[in-house]
């Protein structure tokens, strides 16, 4: 039976009642809403007062996304009240939140990427009037924000050249153009580097001193014990806790978010090491245009061996994980890949998938998920041919079989709900990250390509997942992990590659190589 801790239950009650109405910029008193059969917000009550960094914490499905947006207007509550600065608020649309200085960042960034910075930030808010639109006043006022937050964006910018960091804070800008003195930020740094979630938090430090308020819907413990100075922490659709981030650590916090003791840290015997499995020789990737991605490449993953590789984003992880894959085009690929010996180099994707090659996407709507179609048909993409799916000479699907295989790998993986006939996007995104992984492990790989394995997950899925690949890895798997998670690519390894501008620029024992080093070797700044 869980343990209820009357420490944080006593907490959340003060910050609830001995907060005067002058000292709250929001506050969400007995919010209820529910989706269908499914109660997303059980009573929930949050206050976050003006001037700080509030983090509201949970698992995925915990109910944190679904209040703040109940509290931008995006939903409506069933029931329940919505206070701003003290007042009831009467929030049906995010237009009425605008208007009272509330603005939202989602986790995916909603811009036009083939129009520019100053055009994305007025798309609604246009300046002038019907005749003539006024860009070159609102590039003087983003200029002015950008100088003012030291945001450093150019309005002449088109989006699609921007990196992930740089979209990031053009996502703020628009909020902030918008007038807006409390930003709800829903998983803000799920895309972002390291050296990204530094600068993003030095952003958000200076819009405290400023007298903005923030609050982050987040899991990552690390960086809510960083930058919040109150946490909020949510468990199926209730509030569990409300405290100041100074009088708690992360294992309370995850065991309030939870409802058990969580491991922390990857706990993982010494590798027993085989022979090669996967041998990459001189891999190359040049895009159409000329672009060299990858530049001559090569390594060895042994069985029984977690090989990662450690980088910045975009310097030619996707392309090397695809081109092992087989989703990159043969044109475009030099080199040789070998799998036990055999020349797989020009192998279609299906081809790779038939001799054992599994691979987990680092982008799950993309690559990973036909998000309309239910759990038990998306269990079964890129298998579905297979003789034991399929009856009647190969015409028909055998539903069955089918909805079998779904059962084990939802009751194996712990896909939450245990519901096959739901569509994908019915699921967090941790539940939808378990059922790909759940369908990759299923095929009993020899080698696993995994790429992002927790981006985007809450804790509790974080240490299911890592137990599983070490699980993979001691029974006798090759497994390739890339990671823009320095902690988790370290923890996992048992040896780690650097790869910087399409080249491997480091080979180092993750037990030994300091974090530091690490990251010069990211960067370009040190040689190996």
């Amino acid at each position: 039976m869980l343990q209820v801790d009357w420490k944080y239950v006593r907490a959340s009650r003060s910050l609830r009642t001995g907060c005067p109405r002058s000292q709250q910029m929001l506050e969400l008193r007995n919010i209820t809403k529910r989706f269908a059969n499914v109660l997303a917000n059980d009573n929930v009550n949050i206050v976050v007062k003006p001037g700080t960094i509030h983090a509201i914490v949970g698992e995925n499905g915990a109910g944190k996304s679904t209040a703040m947006r109940i509290a931008y207007g995006f939903y409506k509550a069933d029931s329940g009240e919505i206070l701003i600065d003290g007042q009831v608020r009467n929030i049906s649309t995010p237009h009425d939140a605008i208007a009272l200085g509330v603005g939202m960042v989602h986790q995916h960034f909603m811009l036009v990427e083939t129009m520019t910075v100053a055009e994305n930030i007025v798309l609604g808010a246009e300046p002038g009037n019907a005749v003539a639109l006024d860009l070159g006043k609102a590039s003087a006022e983003i200029q002015k924000l950008s100088a003012e937050f030291k945001l450093a964006v150019n309005p002449n910018a088109v989006v699609e050249h921007l990196s992930v960091g740089q979209q990031q804070r053009v996502e703020l800008l628009k909020a902030l153009y918008r007038h807006a003195r409390l930003l709800i930020l829903d998983e803000p740094t799920a895309v972002l580097t390291p050296q990204e979630v530094e600068e993003f938090f030095a952003i958000l430090r200076r819009m405290r001193e400023q007298g903005k308020t923030v609050v982050i819907i987040t899991h990552k413990l690390s960086e809510v014990l960083a930058i919040s100075d109150e946490v909020t922490v949510m468990r199926d659709g209730k509030v569990v806790g409300q405290v100041q981030t100074k009088e708690t650590n992360a294992a309370e916090l995850a065991r309030l978010m939870v409802g058990r003791e969580v491991l922390l840290r990857v706990e993982k015997p010494d590798a027993d090491i085989g022979v090669t499995q996967l041998s990459v020789k001189h891999l190359s990737v040049t895009h159409a245009d000329g672009t060299k991605r990858l530049d001559n490449v090569s390594f060895e993953v042994h069985k029984g061996e977690i090989l990662g590789i450690a980088g910045v984003e975009g310097n030619g992880q996707t392309e090397l994980i695809e081109a092992l894959a087989g989703l990159v085009p043969a044109s475009q690929l030099s080199g040789e890949v070998r799998l036990e010996g055999r020349d797989v180099t020009r192998l279609d994707a299906r081809a790779r998938r038939e001799i054992g090659i599994a691979h987990i996407p680092e982008d799950r709507h993309r690559r990973g998920l036909l998000l309309d179609f239910s759990l038990t048909e998306n269990s079964i993409l890129g298998v579905h041919y297979r003789d034991a799916l399929v009856s009647y000479a190969g015409v028909f699907l055998n539903d069955k079989a089918i909805r079998k295989r779904a059962d084990q790998i939802i009751a194996g993986f712990d896909v939450r709900p245990a519901n096959q006939d739901l569509p994908a996007r019915a699921l967090s995104g941790g539940n939808q990250q378990k059922l790909i992984i759940g369908r990759e492990f299923d095929l009993q790989p020899k080698l696993l390509l995994v790429s992002q394995p927790t981006r985007g997950v809450d804790i509790g899925a974080i240490e299911f997942i890592h137990r599983k690949l070490v699980a993979l890895r001691d029974d006798g798997c090759a497994v390739l992990l890339i990671s823009a998670e320095l902690e988790e690519v370290t923890a996992l390894s048992d040896r780690l590659l650097i790869i910087h501008e399409g080249r491997i620029v480091g080979d180092v024992d993750p037990k030994v190589a300091t974090i530091e080093e690490i990251g010069l070797l990211m960067t370009g700044s040190s040689k190996h």
